[in-house]
């Protein structure tokens, strides 16, 4: 982006379900280390795996506003990597600690514009869905509780009203037919086979053998670069997304549909339009390249990293980080710059780029 461009943002948000203050937003940190222009809105939305895209629709609606015309919106989605297990209780049942193997790390940006290049929102195409069911929750800043049961039926659940609440919205919509690709919020794939499987029993009476195709077709693209990260809560969705507009075939404009659902409960299912042009700017991130280069932890290192990964909790005052503990990690990605936590210093997070 040209300084002008980068100037023009004038809208941050960050999106997790855990956070880094109870009161200081991580927005804050990211505005100072991009050197955002200081005419900018900053803050931060919590709301389990759905808050990042609450923070989509809120930049989306910013712009359609044109209270600031030709402004951008910088939204960014992000979580912890890891969090601890609390312990067992009268409902909420330790088996909440086997989600580790699909737990994943990373963060998804999307930089929102009156210019949608890469994926143009269907505006107005909007099924949300919410109630309180207490299926997850993270009573503690860095730990995390839940009932898996509840989890999947209540996702099902809200897979199957959103939609209903788009086709009201959005006349002679049908889910067989109007999307050519579906992204999903991706906790794990068996969970969205299941919710894809329910979806076309209900909504097109399909059998198997007509299911399993059109999952493969139009769910499966979505599903790569997910299975490759693992969950990353409130950016899954978009991660998923990310993934079908790099895999699908955009030959012609193709509309995808997005599925988004946050414990608790939220969710919502949109749309929007992908041309070739889109997949071509998408792809020169090269997502896929940059996965393949991610270091590979060794077995004795990952236990290293666990023994270690109570050393910057939330509420940390001093710290300083050891960037000796793994030294190939450092080394392996000094292609390109990237934001290392330096310290901590009277609860002020330090980082610098290496």
């Amino acid at each position: 982006m040209t300084e002008d461009e980068k100037n023009r943002i004038e809208l941050l948000i960050t999106c997790s379900e855990s956070g880094i203050d109870f009161g200081k937003s991580i927005s804050t940190y990211i505005h100072q280390y991009l050197g955002l222009n200081r005419n900018c809105r900053l803050f931060e939305l919590k709301n389990a795996c759905y808050s990042g895209t609450a923070g989509l629709q809120m930049a989306v609606n910013f712009i359609l506003s044109q209270t600031s015309p030709g402004a951008k919106a910088l939204v960014i989605a992000t979580d912890i990597s890891r969090f601890l297990i609390v312990d067992e209780g009268e409902a909420l049942s330790m088996d909440w600690s086997f989600v580790e193997p699909s737990a994943g790390a990373g963060a998804v940006a999307l930089l929102i514009s009156e210019t949608p290049y890469v994926y143009r929102v269907d505006v107005g195409a909007n099924g949300y869905y919410g109630y309180e069911v207490m299926d997850t929750c993270r009573p503690v800043p860095d730990s995390e509780a839940g009932d898996s049961d509840l989890s999947l039926t209540s996702y099902l659940d809200c897979c199957e009203q959103t939609f209903l609440e788009y086709q009201k919205r959005v006349k002679g919509a049908d889910y067989g037919e109007t999307f050519h690709y579906l992204a999903f919020h991706t906790p794990f794939g068996g969970m969205v086979k299941g919710a894809h499987r329910t979806m076309m029993r209900k909504m097109k009476h399909a059998k198997p053998a007509e299911i399993e195709e059109d999952f493969i077709r139009r769910v499966m693209p979505g599903m790569v670069y997910c299975q490759r990260v693992g969950n990353i809560m409130g950016a899954t969705v978009f991660l998923s997304l990310a993934s079908t507009i790099d895999l699908g075939n955009f030959d012609t404009p193709k509309r995808i549909g997005c599925y988004s659902y946050g414990s608790g409960c939220c969710s919502e299912f949109y749309s929007g339009v992908v041309t070739a042009r889109g997949q071509q700017i998408q792809r020169q991130f090269d997502i896929g390249k940059r996965l393949d280069q991610r270091y590979k932890l060794s077995m004795d290192e990952y236990e290293i990293l666990l023994r270690g990964s109570g050393a910057v909790k939330f509420g940390t005052r001093n710290c300083k980080s050891d960037f000796d503990l793994l030294p190939g990690i450092i080394d392996s990605v000094k292609d390109t710059p990237k934001l290392y936590l330096e310290g901590i210093h009277e609860f002020h997070r330090e980082y610098r780029w290496i």
